[in-house]
């Protein structure tokens, strides 16, 4: 059985943020997962635990951002900020020991590795960036937007995978009953019997806030400093946030570029299904 172990760190702010260890430590690259904006680090139990047992294991170190699971909400919300949260990124690496590491970065995730491309290039080994790019389509963002302004507050967990396979049923053919159960114990906390969103509601409501009215600023110039590193990116086959033009256009400016399709996915994709494990598994060895 894979060794897992919690650690809650304290950062520049006091707040414990929650990283959980898998496997040992057999002096190789260690992977680090990033997740999205909402979620947490259970969003990659079931790819940690391939990725840290049997041939070619690794070390994983999963991260839940703060104001997430089990990390400290901050009390001042204009703290939820992309550069805010790579900076976390590097106190965790620093209390951990780790120098370098490959990234696996879910939406949010990705976004905090193309600032940590500016900041801090040389922990970067290399990267995997799911369902994210330098071009963030409005479709995606305002589809973001919609689902946190109207999610529904459920009575238990199955009530809870009901609700997101109404909401998101139709760009995730792939999934079957047991991953919307396993996705709703990964997205709601159960607390004095009672089931609720696992993130600060102060997150959603300033993602609420933003207008997306007309196209963000490009990440092109973070991307490019990526150029020299391996990187792999994965889109959901039904993603309104990552469009297979950018895919493209990231493909002709980094050469080597992986791309894979999430087939029956829309964003954000899982990436323990299908064959999505072994081909993260093959990029990190290669």
């Amino acid at each position: 059985m894979v060794a897992r172990i919690d650690h809650f760190i304290t950062n520049a702010d006091g707040l414990a943020l929650h990283a959980r260890e898998y496997g040992a430590d057999n002096g190789g690259i260690p992977v680090v997962c990033l997740p999205g904006l909402t979620r947490n680090l259970l969003d990659f139990e079931a790819l940690a635990l391939l990725l840290s047992e049997g041939p070619g294991a690794r070390r994983v170190i999963s991260l839940s951002s703060r104001g997430r699971g089990l990390s400290d909400h901050d009390p001042d919300p204009s703290r939820y900020t992309i550069p805010v949260e790579a900076a976390d990124v590097i106190a965790v690496l620093d209390r951990l020991e780790i120098d370098r590491a490959a990234f696996i970065g879910t939406s949010r995730g990705g976004l905090i590795l193309h600032v940590l491309a500016i900041t801090h290039a040389g922990r970067i080994e290399r990267v995997v960036l799911n369902d994210v790019g330098p071009v963030l389509e409005l479709e995606g963002l305002q589809q973001i937007q919609a689902y946190l302004g109207g999610r529904a507050t459920p009575r238990d967990f199955d009530e809870a995978a009901a609700i997101l396979r109404d909401i998101h049923g139709q760009d995730f053919p792939a999934l079957d009953d047991r991953d919307w159960t396993d996705m709703a114990q990964a997205l709601y906390r159960q607390t004095d019997g009672h089931i609720s969103a696992d993130y600060d509601p102060a997150i959603a409501d300033q993602f609420r806030s933003a207008d997306f009215s007309q196209s963000l600023p490009d990440l092109w110039p973070q991307f490019d400093l990526l150029a020299e590193k391996p990187v792999m990116v994965v889109r959901g086959e039904h993603s309104r946030l990552l469009s297979k033009e950018t895919v493209d256009d990231m493909a002709r400016r980094h050469v080597g570029l992986v791309a894979v399709e999430a087939k029956g996915q829309g964003h954000a994709p899982l990436l323990h299904l299908g064959t999505l494990p072994a081909a993260i598994r093959r990029f990190l060895e290669s």
